[in-house]
C-alpha cells in the first residue's frame, strides 16, 4: 500500500512539474487552475503517508476528550503550520535548504526543536494528569499543532522551489494552498476517527464503572506518554 502510495505521488508530481513548465512559457491561467485539483489530491495522498504528525494530532485529540469541531480545528492548524514553514523557507531560506535538507527534504533543525518540545509537552501532559487531573487550556491543542507542525512539508517544499526556479512564485504559493486544503482533509478525518475511538472507550469504562474523573485522568496520561513515544522514536530516526 505504500508502495502505491508513493508512486502516485511520483506521479502527480511529475504532472506538476510538467505543468509548471507549460504555464511558465504559455501563460495559460486555465492550465494553473486545473493545478488546484491535483494540489488537493496531491496534499491528502501525501498525508497518509509516514510523518505530518498523525500519531501525535490522534494521540493528543483522543486524550484531550476533544469535540469534533476543537479536533478539526488542532488539524487544520497543524496542516497549516506544516505547509507554511516550507513555504516560508522555499522563499526566504534557500541557503538553509541546500545545506540541511537531505534524503527528501528533511530539514533537522526544525526536526531536533520539534521533537524535543514535543517530548516536553507530553511529560507535562503526563505529570499534570498524575497530580491534579486534567485541566486543559484552550491554547494547548494550538501549541500541539504548531510544534508538531513545525517541521517542513517536503513536498510542498519540493513544488514551490520548483514554481520559483520557473519564475513563477504565485503558482506555488497556489499549489501550496491547494496542498493544505488535502493535507487538513486527511489530518480531520484521522483526529476524528481518533475522538469516535476516544468516546467508544469512554462510554464502555463507565458502563464498566468507572468514573469520568479517573477515566479523564487516564487518557490524560496516555496522551502524554504516547506523546513522548511516538517523539522520542522519531528523534532517534
Amino acid at each position: 500500500m505504500m508502495d502505491l502510495l508513493i508512486s502516485w505521488q511520483r506521479w502527480i508530481y511529475g504532472g506538476v512539474r510538467a505543468s509548471l513548465l507549460e504555464f511558465s512559457q504559455s501563460g495559460d491561467f486555465w492550465l494553473l487552475a486545473s493545478m488546484i485539483g491535483t494540489g488537493v489530491l496531491f496534499g491528502a495522498i501525501h498525508a497518509l503517508t509516514p510523518g505530518h504528525g498523525k500519531t501525535i494530532l490522534a494521540s493528543y485529540v483522543a486524550g484531550a476528550r476533544s469535540s469534533f469541531a476543537r479536533a478539526f480545528s488542532v488539524s487544520t492548524l497543524l496542516a497549516a503550520t506544516h505547509v507554511l514553514t516550507a513555504v516560508l523557507i522555499a522563499f526566504f531560506a534557500s541557503q538553509l535548504v541546500e545545506r540541511s535538507f537531505v534524503g527528501g527534504g528533511r530539514a533537522p533543525a526544525l526536526e531536533l526543536i520539534s521533537r524535543i518540545t514535543l517530548i516536553g509537552i507530553g511529560a507535562w501532559l503526563f505529570v499534570r494528569a498524575i497530580r491534579s487531573g486534567p485541566g486543559r487550556k484552550r491554547t494547548e491543542g494550538f501549541w500541539v499543532a504548531l510544534t508538531a507542525g513545525l517541521v517542513p512539508c517536503p513536498l510542498t517544499l519540493f513544488v514551490v522551489v520548483a514554481a520559483l526556479s520557473q519564475g513563477e512564485p504565485g503558482a506555488g504559493l497556489m499549489f501550496a494552498a491547494s496542498m493544505l486544503v488535502g493535507i487538513a482533509f486527511t489530518l480531520c478525518m484521522v483526529a476524528g476517527l481518533a475522538v469516535f475511538g476516544q468516546r467508544l472507550f469512554l462510554d464502555v469504562a463507565l458502563r464498566n464503572g468507572a468514573t469520568l474523573s479517573v477515566v479523564s485522568r487516564a487518557l490524560d496520561a496516555t496522551a502524554g506518554i504516547l506523546i513522548i513515544l511516538f517523539a522520542g522514536i522519531q528523534l532517534l530516526e
